[in-house]
């Protein structure tokens, strides 16, 4: 059988294609795992303050976790974890504490991802406030965790929150 030249490039293009697509489908399913695992610690961090188990919530995070919101008249305020959980713990009994999740957009390079996702806050059955969380996630030891999250809150110009329970 004899080639030509533009048969054996030809080829050689197919084949470079066809490599390309294993290695690029490869790396997506990777980082579509890293996203998805990524992801499940901040609506573990949600189911576990809908049940009021700080410790749980507690988990999700670094030793040393930041935690930031950005108020329209008061600019940006600081507070540590532990005044979170600390709030989720004093809620009066029976009340649920549900933070309701949207269009979440992940990103993942190495042991370092971001998570921007939309979020309505109801207090029992009154809505408070709604927005927008960062977070942004360490992976240590296969485990990723929360090291920094900040949220925007208003309580107009919301779009309609999706239903209540896990997210």
């Amino acid at each position: 059988m004899v080639f030509r030249t533009s048969s054996l490039r030809f080829v050689a293009a197919a084949f470079g294609l066809s490599a390309t697509f294993c290695v690029s489908s490869t790396l997506a399913r990777a980082q579509s795992a890293d996203q998805d695992a990524a992801y499940q610690v901040v609506t573990r961090l949600f189911d576990a303050m809908r049940a009021r188990d700080t410790a749980a919530m507690r988990s999700a995070f670094v030793a040393n976790a930041a935690m930031q919101s950005l108020h329209p008249q008061r600019g940006v305020s600081f507070e540590p974890i532990d005044g979170w959980l600390t709030g989720v713990s004093r809620a009066p009994a029976g009340v649920v504490i549900d933070e309701r999740l949207a269009n979440p957009v992940i990103h993942v390079d190495g042991d370092l991802a971001s998570i921007w996702v939309d979020y309505w806050l109801y207090v029992g059955e009154r809505f408070s406030h709604c927005g927008v969380d960062a977070f942004l996630l360490h992976r240590q030891e296969g485990r990723w965790r929360v090291f920094s999250v900040v949220d925007t809150r208003r309580t107009t110009g919301c779009a309609p929150a999706p239903q209540s329970g896990p997210n």
